[in-house]
């Protein structure tokens, strides 16, 4: 192994070499020393009840501890950043397996689950074409997995239960991981995390100040037209702006590509927020657990991230590529 890669790894003395990863990172200190204080504020002004104001500060301290599970792991190196993201695809998973019942389905469940960690094995030994491979082949093993209760009824809902999780807590969200094994990671999951989370602050603004026409009220009543475009006005000069500066001088950055960025993040964003309400309403659930107190489960917090992931990094990739020039196949031996 390289100095380069393990330093790229495990080192952190480069943690601050982006400006903005500075930026980011002390702007998200510093909503979190005026967070107590807007509370303080908002609760008071609004008269608020006390279970309002119980929900508020569950909230900000749940927020601290999600930051810290964002922040300590992409600042100390990409080997932690993708065992954070494999920890989030398992803890995805077991939610969904939990509230559509495949976690019954022991068999489907161990295949997804060894397919997770073979995923992330090819993240972290920068494998990218095992990677690519390990999908069709882990859902071949779904279809075959299932065939094993010898039960023909229900086969199709079981196997394609199984294929989503695997699609969406795999292979989709671990392409987070993919990114880590760029040298330039930190600014780029930072970037990416911060407009996900601000896409859906912006999208709720906007939506009680404009919204008066509702977008899909089947699936999400809160959602509305004004909530939609007002969160993509506001999410794409954000992450055009943040993305100039970390692909400066590449050909992603101009301004049509940059803003294209944007608006994809924004968009894809919100449709992978109502995708988990398509699904908990599917099931008649509020919430997917109670794990994050005032915000719900692992998905509830993160739904937006599975469809920005793969969404990002094949945009990213066909204009400029992750991880250009560095080795392939760290762990495996196979040097390339």
């Amino acid at each position: 192994m390289s100095e380069i890669t393990r330093e790229r790894l495990f080192g952190f003395r480069h943690a601050f070499d982006n400006p903005l990863t500075v930026v980011l990172t002390l702007t998200a200190l510093t909503l979190f020393l005026l967070a107590p204080v807007l509370i303080l504020i908002v609760t008071r002004a609004a008269n608020s009840t006390s279970d309002k104001r119980k929900e508020l500060w569950d909230r900000y301290r749940s927020w601290i501890w999600l930051a810290m599970f964002i922040l300590i792991p992409i600042l100390a190196g990409a080997f932690w950043t993708i065992l954070a993201v494999a920890t989030l695809s398992f803890l995805c998973y077991r939610e969904y397996a939990r509230i559509t019942g495949l976690f019954r389905e022991r068999t489907i469940s161990l295949i997804v689950v060894v397919g997770i960690l073979l995923l992330t094995f090819a993240e972290l030994d920068n494998w990218y074409r095992l990677y690519v491979a390990l999908f069709p082949l882990t859902v071949a093993l779904i279809a075959i997995g299932g065939l094993i209760p010898d039960q023909p009824k229900g086969y199709i809902q079981r196997v394609g239960l199984g294929v989503l999780g695997f699609s969406l807590f795999g292979s989709a969200l671990g392409n987070l991981g993919n990114m880590a094994n760029d040298w330039n990671y930190r600014p780029i999951l930072l970037l990416i995390i911060f407009a996900v989370e601000l896409n859906d602050i912006f999208a709720y603004i906007c939506g009680h100040l404009f919204g008066h026409r509702k977008f899909v009220p089947n699936t999400s009543p809160n959602k509305t037209v004004g909530g939609a475009f007002g969160a993509i006005a506001l999410t794409t000069p954000l992450v055009a702006v943040g993305a100039h500066y970390v692909w400066t001088g590449t050909a992603l950055d101009t301004p049509v590509r940059l803003l294209g960025l944007g608006i994809i993040v924004s968009i894809v964003g919100q449709f992978g927020d109502l995708m988990l309400s398509s699904i908990k309403r599917d099931l008649g659930l509020k919430d997917t657990s109670k794990l994050i107190p005032g915000h719900g489960g692992i998905l509830d917090r993160f739904d937006s991230l599975i469809l920005v992931a793969p969404a990002v990094f094949h945009y990213v990739n066909y204009f400029v590529g992750f991880a250009v020039g560095q080795p392939q196949q760290i762990f495996s031996g196979w040097q390339i």
